[in-house]
């Protein structure tokens, strides 16, 4: 691993005409400049992105979420096969907050996919682990508007688990998918209400078999449970319904309320001045990472944060009047 060397990176002007013309390749090593922390690349990344950018935007972004176990990876590669027999081409991007900690649990990603992975029409990339997920969002959103500007016109954004990455999808995503199992009477707990309140349509999978009769109950208490919410800013209703990836019931559905949803909001103007705000909070996003590695990235100031912590440890300052001094350190640098 010692002797591993980047692969020699092109003209930033090679990786745009190669995004641009849909090809593969350029654009899986477009997206590894994007994830990449070098400096170097950080330049060559920002040169690519504002290139490309025009072309971006033409897709319908779609968030995925659902707790471990409802079959998430079964459900998009039936709906991701059900999109291209519609002629479209799909693009799956999946955030895994945990990949930061073990450093790429999500690598079997591919595999989870066998049948869209070796797809023409499909492109399937795990994010990077990052170290924070505020980064690995912004990553992921731009390797989004990579995707859209090689031709990719649905984008489904993975998150796995239920947790903070949910709401960094949902501020990139134009419709939030919530997948989830009959017997809500437990999950209902277990589902936190600020993701239930981010749903455009939750789904109830694997409403097969024995599970038909479980599945139309869980819907009704779902609907039931939906009224309580104010109305969307979108004017869309939230919906349930139950589908089975393994049965492949259900699928026609989804995308048929996605369609209804986009023109909904095509016609009262959301679809756009979200998308704008969007970029806005994105912007602010990148500003809160790039001034994180500014500051934790100056070795200056790891150092000090060092005798602080010992101080802190030894009863000398208080934690508010360390945090006070080094922010004061930190100013004096700039």
């Amino acid at each position: 691993m010692g002797n591993y060397k980047p692969k020699k990176r092109l003209e930033a002007s090679e990786y745009i005409e190669g995004v641009l013309k849909g090809d593969r390749v350029l654009l899986s090593r477009a997206i590894t400049i994007v994830e990449s922390n070098l400096a170097s690349d950080k330049i060559l990344a920002k040169d690519i992105i504002q290139a490309i950018l025009p072309s971006s935007g033409n897709s319908i972004r779609i968030g995925i979420t659902g707790v471990p176990g409802v079959g998430k990876s079964t459900f998009i590669e039936v709906f991701g096969k059900h999109l291209i027999a519609l002629g479209h081409r799909v693009a799956i991007l999946s955030i895994d907050p945990s990949s930061q900690r073990s450093r790429g649990s999500i690598l079997g990603d591919k595999t989870r996919m066998e049948d869209l992975a070796t797809r023409e029409e499909a492109y399937i990339r795990p994010s990077a682990s990052g170290d924070t997920l505020g980064g690995v969002a912004n990553k992921t959103g731009e390797t989004m508007l990579l995707c859209e500007a090689a031709g990719y016109d649905v984008v489904l954004i993975e998150t796995v688990g239920v947790g903070q990455s949910e709401t960094a999808v949902h501020g990139m995503t134009d419709f939030f998918l919530l997948l989830m199992l009959s017997g809500a009477g437990d999950e209902l707990q277990g589902i936190k209400k600020g993701i239930m309140e981010m749903a455009d349509m939750l789904v109830i999978n694997k409403a097969d078999g024995d599970n038909v009769k479980k599945s139309q109950m869980a819907k009704i208490q779902y609907q039931n449970a939906l009224h309580i919410f104010p109305l969307a800013e979108s004017g869309w209703t939230p919906i349930v319904t139950t589908a089975s990836s393994l049965k492949n019931i259900g699928i026609t559905e989804v995308w048929d309320k996605v369609i209804e949803f986009k023109k909904l909001v095509d016609e009262n103007g959301y679809f756009k001045s979200n998308r704008k705000e969007q970029q806005i909070q994105w912007m602010y996003n990148n500003i809160h990472e790039e001034l994180k590695q500014l500051f934790y990235g100056s070795k200056h100031i790891a150092e000090h944060l060092k005798i602080l912590e010992k101080d802190i440890i030894d009863a000398k300052v208080s934690p508010v009047k360390a945090a006070e001094k080094i922010i004061q350190e930190f100013k004096s640098t700039i």
